[in-house]
């Protein structure tokens, strides 16, 4: 490992180095900021070697770019697209996201946001189930956003006009991009031609359906074992032991699988029976922060608190205890493989992918606590009773919504899994017992802190 080399003062430096590619995956001049590249460029040799041998992930460093290609082992449906505005892209702002850049892989040097709508326009309607139509609002609003997306990563940059101007009113407004060429084609690299697909799970890697016939083979080998451990630990909030394999399982207890994470990123392995996270304090790597800032995020934090002193209370009922439902995104799958255009061109081209997945054993599943709905509306009751004045506005008028949006949030964060009538309350929960609450009076959001100062500033990865 190449880390173990560099000396002590520099590390720091490294680790911020690995940080920001492993959670950006693509890196151009301006993005995140201008001072990310010329850092990657800077430890490009090593951080090739270690992405490489530690997660099987391969990097790709130019003057103008630097692409991080990874290797799903699972579906995430977690962390979506964004607007700048914070919105999750929905399927036509995805759907024009992919064809805008293909248009742009065609284009010059130069192209107007009208042009390229037209582009758009015209090879979505070749599509069934996808339009755009220029004279209807939304329909520019969600072309808007793809464009957004891919100038704040350099792919386009605006040289003149303005793209809000053009969405609302196109027959006044313009906008004229520059196109960076290296950008485009560093965004779009798929490890396998898409046109040849006939579903999502041909993507995933190992038991999540490579096509390769090797690829059981290799599953079985200790260090892609090892691979998709370390692959798990910097992509899941939590690594639940009862969530992996019996080999993955052994990997996960070896100290030393969690401590290469360690020395690549600088995070911090906390380490329990039931698993192991990895603890992010600078939150430079991790998608949300937590505890964080915001009503939703710090009454998640309120509840969780409640829902562990609820459990752990040794004069409590015992509660009734059930197993995970499958994680496996089974669902989202279906959902992403209903939207395969098979007509046309793809049924010519897609290629049946032969079945190489032996059935594995069924292990004995863990059981959890579970907690009804009807208890965690008495917690948010009481919240809101208690801390309600303190709310955002809008959520203040919704207590019921806010209660959904933390559960979701714990959720997110595998601290609680959802289930039909409740949530079952997973280990990682009980590090937030004792939260501990102080409000400050010239500020309408509540402060939290957890019981212990170190805790305050821990963010899951």
């Amino acid at each position: 490992m190449r880390a173990r080399e560099i000396p002590p003062l520099a590390l720091d430096s490294y680790q911020r180095a690995a940080r920001i590619i492993l959670s950006n995956h693509l890196v151009t001049q301006t993005y995140p900021d201008r001072i990310a590249l010329p850092l990657l460029r800077r430890w490009a040799t090593e951080l090739r070697d270690d992405l490489l041998d530690l997660f099987g992930y391969r990097l790709e460093v130019t003057e103008t770019t630097a692409r991080l290609f990874t290797i799903a082992d699972r579906l995430d449906a977690g962390a979506p697209a964004k607007t700048a505005t914070d919105r999750t892209f929905d399927r036509y702002r995805y759907a024009y996201l992919a064809l805008a850049l293909a248009a742009l892989g065609r284009a010059g040097n130069q192209i107007t946001l009208s042009e390229l709508a037209d582009h758009v326009a015209a090879s979505a309607a070749q599509v069934e189930g996808i339009e755009l139509a220029t004279e209807r609002a939304a329909d520019r609003d969600a072309f808007v956003d793809a464009v957004g997306w891919l100038a704040t990563r350099g792919a386009i940059a605006l040289a003149d006009g303005d793209a809000g101007s053009w969405a609302a009113n196109p027959d006044a407004g313009e906008a004229l991009y520059d196109i960076d060429r290296s950008v485009v084609i560093a965004l779009f690299r798929p490890s396998r031609a898409l046109q040849h697909l006939r579903s999502v799970r041909e993507l995933l890697s190992g038991r999540g359906g490579d096509s390769d016939p090797a690829a059981f083979d290799r599953a079985v080998d200790t260090k892609e074992v090892a691979r998709r451990v370390r692959r798990a630990l910097i992509e899941r909030p939590v690594v639940y032991a009862a969530e992996l394999e019996e080999d993955e399982q052994l990997q996960l207890a070896l100290p030393r699988t969690a401590a290469d994470v360690e020395l690549l990123t600088g995070l911090v392995a906390e380490r329990r029976r039931e698993g192991v996270a990895m603890i992010d304090s600078s939150g430079r790597l991790s998608d949300i922060r937590f505890p964080g800032t915001g009503t939703v995020a710090q009454v998640a934090l309120l509840l969780a608190g409640e829902l562990a002193d609820h459990l752990l209370d040794p004069d409590g009922a015992e509660p009734v205890q059930l197993p995970v439902p499958d994680r496996q995104a089974t669902a989202l799958i279906d959902q992403l493989d209903g939207a395969v255009p098979l007509s046309g061109i793809f049924d010519s081209l897609a290629t049946d992918a032969p079945d190489n997945a032996a059935p594995l054993p069924a292990a004995e599943p863990v059981a959890y606590p579970f907690v009804e709905d009807s208890r965690i509306r008495l917690t948010m009751a009481s919240l809101v009773d208690r801390f309600g004045k303190t709310f955002a506005a809008g959520w203040q008028a919704d207590p019921e919504g806010l209660g959904r949006a933390a559960v979701a949030l714990l959720d997110r964060l595998s601290l609680v899994a959802a289930v039909p009538g409740g949530i079952l309350v997973l280990p990682a929960l009980a590090r937030y017992r004792g939260v501990v609450v102080n409000i400050r009076d010239r500020t309408p959001e509540i402060d939290l802190f957890p019981h212990s100062s170190n805790d305050s500033k821990d963010t899951f990865a």
